[in-house]
């Protein structure tokens, strides 16, 4: 509603029309009205009242199918037990002569049950197809009525690939030059499930997480409960503090909670001090499971920092919410190494959102474009996989024994183990959301699209009657920006090792990412911010060949294990 007030607009048109007034405004502030013009704009403030009408109502709609679309993604599908066979079906839930299939169960052993699983779970529903058709369709009819071309048009504005044209080039490059690495992954896939399962080797969609993760335990013997023991709660969060401290000069300090400020008694408030500047914010860590949490790893925020009008600066309050298992009475809690890796993840987002210095909570931290939004919490990935970093906190729990150096070797090669298929599949992902969210009236179903989109960029074969597009939930939140995960991490790989890589303690090195990166949220145009850090700007040939290099065995690990 706001966004469609005339008033409002016509007031922030003088404003911009205003050269005099522009010029004397600093940057951000600039920036900030132009943000706010655009959101107008894309909100149909320019059309005529019956038009701004229905650009409201359709806005209205989209809002309501989004919520209903994401409902249905997570409704498992129900099956008459007695069409399964009878030694699989105890993977299941039973309810009554039924059985609920509510996940893909990847990392089951028995291909039998991952089939059956795969073909139930994403078997075709009629009305979350009405749905998701009507969805697009609406974005579409919004896209056109404000005078964008199509519904990525308008969503990619002030990103860092300003365009789908961009987008495309940088999947097309990067699945080109991902194409021969796939091949052989999924080569060795098909020869590791020929040895296991031998009467049927055929290579299907639901095979890729399980037998990735199969050769991986074989060629690396990595198993968790080994890492564990060095990866204790406490410990990954001294790290943490450690890093912060000689990168940023930032400690983290518990605070006391008063009576009612948190909502769970195991959930812990921590004030982010700086060593000259003082409290720069609070993180309040809700990190162990317990029953009706959402089974999921995040970072938001409960108030963001901007400039009050007395001169103070309005702290920043944020949540990092994981989902780590509860320890036994007396024991630290022990984080596996992925529970350690989405620890830094998140902690990065937090660290976005502590040192942005913002002069408005509308791009305060992570209120970024999206395509930038991800590179301080996957930078944070690079520093957990780093053994100078890491040698630093993991310790044996019991032993005070530190990670010896080979095992953090292993664990880092093992992560490249069909990361070439893993890679791939995102890209799958990505030029799925472009094309539903590209030219329409599209040209076919959104099934045939992803058939067809699925054998061409993928490799894998589609299954007759299951349409996956209707699990993917992040056609939500994400929709036409589904790239941005794999523009993020190439950022990030770039940045790490052309800053970090020589030295991930170098204090002036993370003074330069504060003051580039970090201190402007969504403040200034995210290229602008990449440039800074990296003193070049980046091409799309640099983005795909940041990826794929990072798929490359490191030659000393590969020749120790050999």
């Amino acid at each position: 509603r706001l966004n469609t007030d005339v008033e409002l607009c016509q007031s922030l048109r003088r404003l911009l029309a205003d050269e005099t007034i522009m010029i004397s405004l600093d940057p951000e502030t600039r920036r900030v009205a132009e943000l706010f013009m655009f959101d107008f704009e894309i909100s149909g403030i320019h059309l005529d009242e019956e038009k701004r009408k229905k650009a409201v109502d359709l806005n209205v709609r989209i809002l309501d199918l989004c919520n209903e679309f994401l409902i249905g993604t997570h409704i498992p599908n129900k099956i008459d037990k007695h069409i399964l066979p009878e030694h699989i079906r105890y993977n299941f839930t039973a309810e009554g002569n039924y059985l609920q299939i509510a996940g893909l169960h990847a990392d089951c052993p028995d291909d039998l049950v991952r089939e059956a699983a795969y073909k139930i779970f994403l078997h075709s529903n009629a009305q979350q197809l009405a749905r998701l058709e009507e969805l697009l369709a609406s974005r579409n009819s919004l896209a056109q009525l404000v005078g964008y071309d199509t519904f990525a048009h308008r969503a990619l504005q002030g990103t860092m690939a300003k365009n789908p044209e961009t987008v495309r080039q940088f999947l097309e490059k990067l699945s080109e030059q991902l194409s021969k690495r796939t091949q052989k992954d999924f080569e060795m896939m098909k020869k590791m499930k020929m040895k296991l399962n031998p009467h049927n080797s055929m290579l299907m969609p639901w095979d890729h997480p399980y037998y990735s993760g199969v050769l991986r335990a074989e060629r690396y013997n990595i198993d968790p409960g080994l890492y564990c023991p060095f990866f204790s709660l406490g410990a990954c969060m001294e790290g943490l503090n450690s890093l912060f401290s000689q990168l940023l000069g930032i400690s983290l300090y518990a605070e006391q909670t008063k009576r009612g400020e948190i909502w769970s008694e195991d959930v812990r408030k921590l004030a982010v001090v700086h060593e000259t500047e003082g409290l720069l914010g609070y993180i309040y860590c809700d990190f162990f499971q317990r029953p009706d949490k959402p089974h999921q790893d995040c970072h938001f925020t409960v108030r963001g920092g901007r400039l009050k009008e007395n001169g103070e600066y309005q702290l920043p309050v944020v949540v990092l919410m994981l989902s780590l298992p509860n320890s036994a009475r007396g024991a630290p809690t022990l984080l596996s190494p992925g529970m350690m890796e989405n620890l830094f993840h998140e902690m990065g987002h937090a660290m976005h959102s502590m040192l942005g210095r913002t002069r408005y909570q509308h791009v305060t931290g992570t209120r970024c474009a999206t395509d930038f939004a991800e590179v301080p919490s996957i930078l944070m990935e690079y520093f957990a996989n780093d053994y100078r970093v890491v040698n630093q906190f993991a310790r044996h729990y019991k032993t005070g024994q530190p990670l010896p150096k080979n095992m953090v070797s292993r664990l880092c090669e093992s992560k490249k183990v069909c990361a070439a298929a893993d890679m791939q599949l995102q890209v799958f992902y990505a030029v799925l959301d472009q094309i539903y969210h590209g030219k329409h009236p599209l040209k076919k179903s959104t099934t045939e699209i992803l058939k067809e989109t699925q054998e061409k960029v993928y490799g894998l074969p589609y299954v007759p009657n299951t349409a996956w597009q209707l699990r993917f939930s992040h056609l939500v939140g994400y929709g036409a920006k589904y790239y941005s995960y794999l523009m993020s991490r190439a950022v990030a790989s770039m940045v790490w090792k052309q800053c970090f890589a020589q030295n991930p303690f170098d204090r002036a090195i993370g003074e330069r990412y504060r003051r580039e990166m970090l201190a402007h949220g969504g403040g200034k145009e995210p290229m602008l911010m990449v440039q800074g850090m990296l003193q070049k700007s980046p091409s799309v040939e640099d983005f795909v060949d940041a990826l794929v290099s990072d798929l490359d065995h490191d030659f000393e690990t590969f020749i120790m294990d050999s």
